[in-house]
Order: C-alpha cells, then structure tokens, then sequence
C-alpha cells in the first residue's frame, strides 16, 4: 500500500469515526461509508496476499486475501461476510472477530475463515 492509498484509507474511517464506534452518532452519508468499507476492504489483499478467503461487504465489496487453497469458480470454501457497519467496527479494532461471530454479527464460513482475525486491526480507531 502506498502512503497516498494509507492516508487515504485512514481519512475515509477518521471522517466516519463517531459513527463507527457509537450508533447513537449521526449515519454518514452512503458515499462516506462506501469509502470507507471499499478502502479498508481493499487494504487486505495487500496485507495477506492470496485468495483462500473471501471476505463480502454488501453492497459495497468483495476481496480475496490469505494465502492457501484459491478458488476459480461458484461459492469459495471460506467465506466471511457481514454489514459495513460491523465491517468497520472489526477493521477499526472496535469489534474483534470472535465478538462479531458470538454475537452473530458476521458470518463465517469454512476452516480458514477466522484466519481474517489475525489482519484486523486495519486502521486502529481509538474509541472517544
């Protein structure tokens, strides 16, 4: 990741960041958020090469990071998805993987799955 695509990356979760850690705060725009899921989500492939898990964000994106086993066709074996918000929440360090999954708020398919859990942090997010 270059120092432009990290600023940029770090920017798009700052601009939301009240909303990310306090559902109380006023919804960003969905421009806002989009940015902030894409470039985070897109930070990963970067930081764990590969394509043994996919890792969804709908309606925002879809990557493919960890080293292992890929896939070329139909549904991967390992499969991590959940909503932006929580999405931001896990790559900020305000959730952790395993309290998303006990609390349902991901869902977590296949033997490499919690794999993603050893990449998150993101961006570090302090809470105010």
């Amino acid at each position: 990741m270059t120092a432009a695509e990290s600023a940029a990356c770090r920017a798009a979760v700052l601009a939301i960041g009240d909303w990310i850690v306090d559902e109380q705060s006023p919804m960003p725009t969905r421009a806002e958020i989009a940015a902030a899921v894409r470039l985070t989500a897109r930070t990963l492939p970067q930081l764990a090469p590969g394509a043994s898990v996919e890792v969804r964000v709908p309606p925002f994106v879809a990557v493919q990071c960890i080293a292992g086993p890929s896939h070329t066709r139909g549904t991967p074996p390992n499969v991590v998805e959940t909503s932006p918000r929580i999405w931001l929440r896990l790559a900020t360090g305000v959730l952790t993987f395993d309290q998303a999954v006990e609390a349902g708020q991901i869902d977590a398919s296949g033997a490499r799955a919690a794999d993603l859990a050893d990449y998150l942090p993101i961006v570090r997010l302090t809470q105010r």
